[in-house]
């Protein structure tokens, strides 16, 4: 158990960004998501509206310090090759 204030206050703090971080995360999950149910449905149009969505808030999340760089770049390639290859 924390002793000093400040060591209290820290945990206070990574509870409050673990909980923001989270959220953030699960957001940018859901985004991926709807690209890849409209590809899996073969829905050209809907895939590209929902990447066009999906990269902002991934790259979102890099800036945030949620997703590493080159994880979101990864996700984004591999995104963008499935809705054009439909």
């Amino acid at each position: 158990m924390a002793n000093t204030l400040q060591a209290k206050k820290r945990i206070r703090r990574n509870n409050t960004r673990a909980a923001i971080n989270g959220a953030r995360k699960s957001r940018i999950r859901g985004f991926i998501k709807k690209v890849e149910t409209a590809v899996t449905e073969g829905d050209k149009a809907a895939a590209q509206e929902a990447l066009k969505v999906a990269q902002p808030e991934i790259a979102k999340g890099v800036s945030k310090g949620v997703l590493h760089k080159n994880t979101a770049a990864r996700k984004m390639s591999r995104l963008s090759k499935r809705v054009s290859a439909l």
